[in-house]
C-alpha cells in the first residue's frame, strides 16, 4: 500500500509543493509562516471547489468550460439580489447560488444528454451565453462593496478555530467528494462511464444520464463558488474570473485526471490546485516576471499531459467493443 502510493500522483505532487515551497522559503522566508500558508490555502479554496467538479466531469469523458461564466453569472444574481433585499438570511442567499448553479449545470447536460452535441461545444456556447446573461441583467455595471450588505461580505472572511470560513467549506466540499466518489453508486458510475461507456451500458448504466448528473454537480460547486467569491471580493461584474476555467481544467490536468475519462483521485484534482496556487501565490512575491509565471504554469501542465500520456497507455485495451445496431 505504501509503496503504491509513492508511486502516485498524489505522491509526486505532494512532493513538488513541498519541494516548492521550500525553494520559495530561501528566497523568502515569512512565506512558510503558518498564517501565510493557511492565506495560500484560502486563496486556493475557490479553485480547488472548481476543480472537483471538473474532475467529475472529465471522469464521464466530458468537459465544462463554462465553469467560470456560471460563477460570474450566480454571483451577479445573488450580488443583485442582496441589493433587493439586504436582509435576505444568509441560509436563502446560499441556496440561491446552488440551485441557480446547479440549472446552469443541467442545461449544459441536458444539451449533451438528450441532443448529444459534443460536451466542448455546449459549454463554449453555454459560456458565451451566461456571460452575455450578467451584461443584460447588470446593464454592463458593477456591483461594487458599498451596495453589497456587511452579512452578505462578512460570511466567507469569518474566521472559526483559525481559519476562514471559506476554507472551512472547501475542506467540507473536499470530504463530501470523497465519500461521493468512493462510497457510492453514483461515484462508482462516473468511472465507469468514463473507464468504458460501451461496457457501463452492458451493465445497466444511463452514459447520458450520468454525464448530466457530472454537470449538475459541476454547476452547484461553481453556483456556490459564485457566491463565495463575490462576497469575497466584494464586487461582481461581466468579466469576472474571465479566464478561470483554464486553471480549473489545469488543476486537473496536473492532478492526474485523464482527459479520456474514467481515471483520476479527488486528492490528485484537489493537490494540483493546491499546486497552482502555491505558484501563483509565491512567484510574485520572489519577484519573478509575471511572463515567468505563465511559462512556469504552461511548462507544469505540459509535463502534467506527458505523464498522464505514458499512465493512459498501460491502462489496457477496451474489451467490449461497440456493435452496430441490428436492424
Amino acid at each position: 500500500m505504501i509503496k503504491r502510493y509513492l508511486h502516485s500522483r498524489e505522491a509526486i505532487l505532494s512532493a513538488a509543493i513541498l519541494v516548492l515551497i521550500v525553494l520559495i522559503a530561501l528566497r523568502f522566508p515569512a512565506f512558510v509562516a503558518p498564517a501565510n500558508l493557511a492565506n495560500v490555502f484560502n486563496d486556493t479554496s475557490p479553485l480547488m471547489i472548481l476543480a472537483i467538479g471538473q474532475m467529475i466531469v472529465i471522469l464521464t469523458k466530458c468537459i465544462d468550460l463554462s465553469v467560470a461564466a456560471n460563477l460570474a453569472l450566480t454571483g451577479m444574481v445573488v450580488s443583485l439580489l442582496n441589493i433587493a433585499a439586504p436582509d435576505l438570511p444568509l441560509v436563502v442567499t446560499l441556496l440561491v447560488a446552488v440551485s441557480l448553479g446547479a440549472v446552469l449545470g443541467m442545461f449544459n447536460g441536458i444539451l449533451v444528454w438528450k441532443l448529444n452535441i459534443p460536451p466542448i461545444v455546449v459549454t463554449l456556447g453555454t459560456m458565451t451565453i451566461y456571460r452575455g446573461i450578467i451584461f443584460l441583467i447588470s446593464n454592463g455595471k458593477w456591483v461594487n462593496a458599498h451596495e453589497m450588505s456587511a452579512a452578505f461580505k462578512a460570511f466567507p472572511r469569518h474566521v472559526f478555530l483559525g481559519f476562514p470560513v471559506l476554507s472551512w467549506i472547501a475542506l467540507g466540499v473536499i470530504l463530501i467528494a470523497i465519500v461521493v466518489m468512493t462510497r457510492t453508486t453514483l461515484g462508482r458510475a462516473f468511472y465507469a462511464v468514463g473507464g468504458n461507456p460501451h461496457a457501463a451500458v452492458y451493465t445497466g448504466l444511463n452514459v447520458g444520464r450520468t454525464q448530466f448528473w457530472a454537470f449538475t454537480i459541476s454547476g452547484a460547486l461553481a453556483g456556490l463558488t459564485g457566491y463565495l467569491w463575490v462576497s469575497r471580493y466584494a464586487v461582481a461584474y461581466v468579466d469576472i474570473a474571465g479566464g478561470f476555467e483554464l486553471d480549473v481544467v489545469a488543476a486537473c490536468v496536473i492532478g492526474g485526471i485523464s482527459i479520456a475519462g474514467g481515471i483520476g483521485t479527488m486528492g490528485g484534482a484537489v493537490l494540483g490546485a493546491l499546486f497552482l496556487g502555491v505558484i501563483k501565490n509565491a512567484l510574485p512575491v520572489i519577484n519573478i516576471s509575471p511572463f515567468w509565471q505563465l511559462a512556469i504554469s504552461g511548462a507544469a501542465i505540459l509535463i502534467a499531459v506527458v505523464l498522464n500520456s505514458r499512465a493512459n497507455r498501460t491502462r489496457g485495451r477496451i474489451i467490449l467493443k461497440q456493435t452496430e445496431p441490428v436492424a
